[in-house]
């Protein structure tokens, strides 16, 4: 009896997940097979004529890109793009504005020290 109530209840659930995801009936957005070839087609040509030179400081600069992106990532998470990236670099700075800014030496510290306590008053 156990052995068919679950089973049963994972039928309901297999079932019930499934009609869930076949909710989703937004159009898939067109896409113009010409323009993506032509892109491609002169990407390969600009990459064709480009000298030695040219590919390894292409390639570094992609390296280097990738390698900023993945410790964004590990930082971060997902790097967000389009609407989302401009929403999310907005929020971030909104949420950094307050933050203090880092003192460079003992010397700036100290002076931010004193000017504190002489806004504080007297007594704090």
């Amino acid at each position: 009896m156990n052995k068919l109530l679950a089973a049963l209840i994972a039928g309901t659930f297999a079932l019930g997940s499934m009609a869930a995801m076949a909710d989703d009936k937004t159009p898939a957005q067109p896409v113009d097979q010409a323009k993506l070839k032509a892109d491609r087609a002169a990407a390969k040509a600009a990459k064709a004529q480009m000298t030695p030179e040219e590919k390894k400081a292409a390639k570094k600069a992609k390296s280097k890109q990738k390698a900023q992106e993945e410790s964004q990532i590990e930082k971060v998470g997902n790097i967000p793009s389009g609407p989302q990236k401009a929403e999310a670099l907005k929020k971030n700075v909104d949420a950094t504005k307050t933050d203090p800014k880092a003192l460079p030496d003992a010397k700036a510290k100290q002076e931010a020290l004193k000017e504190t306590t002489k806004k504080a008053g007297p007594g704090q």
